[in-house]
């Protein structure tokens, strides 16, 4: 039986997240095999949430880049990659 680690609550602002959780979310959010759930579990941030910080943190032409990259690719969501 493994224990599950309860999912920390989202933080409510940019404020509490220290600026190397912010440099972690970006380097996570951008890696090809780490899915937004692995974000969810680490930082208690959904895809939603996500995607709202990465385009309050990124430049308008990288967040578009980003968006289109992650559109399409299922190994960001964690049930499309089990589905294989």
């Amino acid at each position: 039986m493994t224990a599950t680690r309860p999912i920390p609550p989202a933080p409510a602002n940019h404020a509490e997240l220290t600026e190397g959780d912010r440099s972690r979310i970006i380097e996570m959010a951008w890696a090809d095999e780490i899915p937004f759930e692995a974000i969810r579990f680490q930082f208690g941030l959904d895809e939603s949430a996500v995607i709202r910080f990465m385009k309050r943190s990124l430049k308008a032409g990288s967040f578009r880049l980003w968006r289109r990259r992650v559109e399409g690719r299922g190994a960001k969501h964690e049930r499309r990659l089990r589905a294989r």
